[in-house]
């Protein structure tokens, strides 16, 4: 039975002796594969993470002593360690810790983590030749620091000699040598250094509160996109976006030019040239008219002082009576757990630069430096900016977080009323997916399973979804595929018979970067050289997830009616317009079999935002039919099928030559 995955770990722990995240990518995978192995005899699937899961509980059920996590931390900023900086540029930053009134122990300990997300050097204190050298010193007369690299992120200063009393201070210089150290590679509001304490030198510490931060301003311009919305009446208004980023996919970069636009083909009634202004941040949204039916794209030129760039939005579909498709990213992280900038910043991402429909950030609840089902502060705080950015009929926010169990598999939960609380996976009345639908049962909720056939854990299919809760999964994200183990970027550590079915797309961006996780080089993005035959695209996309919602408007509640309809499909970022019809029913529809006497007529029609590789045909244990599509833009194909019968399935597939994905919801023939 073909199946669902998705693609990269993001977080690698130390739980035992901190209970916080380290670092991210490929060395976190490693890690969690190690101790991933269960014996013959284990009560959890074979992908459970049972360590990292009980290093949660010994990391809840540890005492702290009143001294772990006293005192403060601030940022000196002398002349090389300036409170703001460019990403990815190299720098030199002071700490400062002061003990607080019950000092630190001989013995115990403070504990320097670099924000482990995503690219500043790792904090080390051998090699003063290499990068991230990190030194601690202390005017403190009697006391002595011993230096020990404790994970990649962290670096721990003994106290010895005395105790470290009240008002005596540690100064943590980060790129003391002439290496220096790395910055972020993505634009942020602030990025934090954290410090841990164990005040009775016991081993168990505590956050610092109120941690030291940087701002991480953009790099230089680098590329530019336009983004259409995807359906309109004729003569109707249609929205078009244009943002200018750094090489990374970060907003925010000054940039003074001009912006020539022309509707291909002619037809569109838009301005033909568009300035942009400094103060303009790199993104403008403006008005377009449409006019006749048919299918648009508009190509965009950009000529300043700091970049030269050219770009072809995705298509527009102007008919009579189309019900609207949008777009949204159901599945993203802020710094509140293990990603990059604000919540704020995550939804005015989402809105003004990658130009979404709709958009979900997904913090974990018990994952990170801090704990989200620990800190209601922290949720109080992403309720108040799903609240401030949510505009029905423009752009809809809606509440949710990332249910993380390491035994069962991740899963975001959504609620669609923008009412609900932290159902945390670890330690309470809901660690398991069937306990954790009775707790939404009866709510305009919804919860979608993750990377579910691989990647960090796969989803325990043992429990069968919720029909009401869980109509779909979440197919494609910057982890892969979660198609099917032929599929195009299919996810890692895959498990045979993890892959499932009904189909939405999100990018499980760490970035900031909602709706373009697919566009950081960090997923697999790259720029190629182009194939003198135009059988490959210039630009190669990385890992990343969109859904396509087909909606009778943009509001919440119209959101979750198609979703509980599976009026849905997934792309693997791009904005690939895709429509398809079984003998008249629309995709996610479950017919029965008595229906399809004879021969069933699939309709398909495909247009790209690159040339289209070819469109394969899935049904359950057949053979693939595959069309080549020779890399036309715009494809309608009618697809004969014969005898279909009660358990079949049929879902279309897309590829793209620039390797972007689409998928369409399965027909299920009951």
């Amino acid at each position: 039975m073909r199946t669902a995955v998705t693609r990269r770990a993001i977080a690698r722990w130390s739980v035992a002796l901190l209970g916080l995240s380290l670092c991210a990518c490929s060395d976190a995978e490693k890690a969690a594969e190690s101790g991933a192995a269960q014996t013959d005899d284990s009560p959890y699937p074979p992908t459970a993470k049972v360590a990292v899961h009980e290093g949660f509980l010994d990391d809840l059920a540890a005492v702290r002593h009143p001294s772990d996590g006293g005192g403060r931390v601030w940022l000196v900023h002398e002349g090389d360690s300036p409170p703001e900086v460019v990403a990815g540029s190299w720098g030199r930053w002071t700490l400062r810790y002061e003990a607080g009134e019950l000092g630190v122990v001989e013995g115990g300990a403070v504990i320097f983590l670099t924000p482990p997300f995503w690219g500043w050097s790792s904090p080390q204190s051998t090699a003063p030749e290499r990068p991230g050298y990190t030194t601690a010193t202390t005017s403190a007369e009697g006391v002595e620091l011993e230096l020990e690299q404790v994970e990649r992120n962290l670096l721990r200063a003994a106290v010895r000699g005395r105790e470290l009393r009240e008002g005596e201070t540690i100064d943590f210089v980060f790129g003391a040598g002439p290496a220096l150290a790395k910055a972020d590679d993505f634009a942020e509001a602030q990025s934090f250094f954290w410090l841990r304490v164990d005040g009775d030198g016991d081993g168990v510490s505590e956050l610092v509160p109120g941690p030291a931060s940087v701002t991480i301003l953009p790099g230089p311009p680098a590329r530019m996109r336009a983004t259409l919305s995807s359906t309109a009446a004729p003569d109707s208004e249609a929205r078009l976006t244009l943002a200018v980023m750094d090489v990374m996919a970060s907003s925010g970069c000054r940039v003074e030019g001009t912006v020539s636009l022309t509707s291909i083909p002619e037809g569109l009634e838009l301005p033909t040239e568009v300035v942009l202004a400094p103060d303009d941040r790199g993104h403008v949204t403006i008005p377009v008219r449409t006019t006749t039916p048919g299918i648009y794209r508009v190509s965009a030129k950009l000529v300043s002082t700091e970049l030269e760039a050219q770009t072809l939005s995705n298509p527009i579909h102007i008919a009579e009576g189309e019900t609207p498709l949008y777009w949204g990213d159901l599945h993203g992280h802020s710094h509140l757990s293990d990603g990059t900038g604000t919540p704020e910043d995550f939804f005015r991402y989402a809105r003004d630069i990658a130009a979404l429909d709709f958009a979900v950030l997904t913090d974990h609840d018990h994952f990170g430096v801090e704990f989200l089902d620990a800190h209601p502060e922290m949720w109080r705080r992403i309720r108040e900016a799903v609240e401030s950015h949510n505009e029905p009929e423009r752009f809809v926010t809606v509440l949710g977080y990332e249910w993380t169990s390491w035994l069962y598999g991740h899963r975001h939960v959504l609620y669609f009323d923008g009412q609900g609380e932290v159902l945390s996976s670890v330690g309470g009345v809901t660690t398991t997916p069937s306990e954790l639908w009775e707790a939404l049962r009866g709510r305009d909720a919804l919860t979608f399973a993750h990377h579910s056939a691989g990647g960090p854990v796969a989803t325990d299919w043992s429990f069968a979804p919720d029909p009401i809760l869980e109509p779909v999964t979440e197919i494609a994200s910057s982890h892969g595929s979660s198609e099917a183990s032929d599929s195009p970027s299919r996810i890692y550590n895959a498990v045979p018979g993890g892959f499932v079915l009904g189909f939405i797309g999100s990018g499980d961006g760490h970035d900031g970067h909602p709706g373009h996780t697919h566009l950081s080089p960090n997923y697999g993005y790259r720029r190629t050289r182009p194939d003198p035959l135009g059988r490959r695209a210039e630009e190669r996309m990385g890992n990343g997830g969109l859904a396509g919602v087909r909606a009778t408007d943009l509001t919440p509640e119209a959101l979750l009616k198609a979703f509980r309809s599976r009026r849905v499909y997934a792309t693997s970022g791009p904005r690939i317009w895709l429509a398809a019809a079984l003998n008249g029913r629309p995709i996610g529809s479950s017919t029965a079999a008595a229906e399809f006497e004879g021969t069933a007529l699939l309709q398909i029609q495909v247009s790209g935002t690159s040339g289209i590789e070819h469109i394969d045909v899935i049904r359950r244990e057949a053979p693939v039919q595959r069309q080549l599509c020779e890399g036309r833009l715009d494809v309608i194909l009618d697809f004969p099928i014969e005898g279909l019968s009660q358990g079949d399935y049929v879902y279309v597939r897309v590829l793209q030559n620039d390797g972007a994905q689409a998928w369409t919801s399965p027909f299920f023939i009951k």
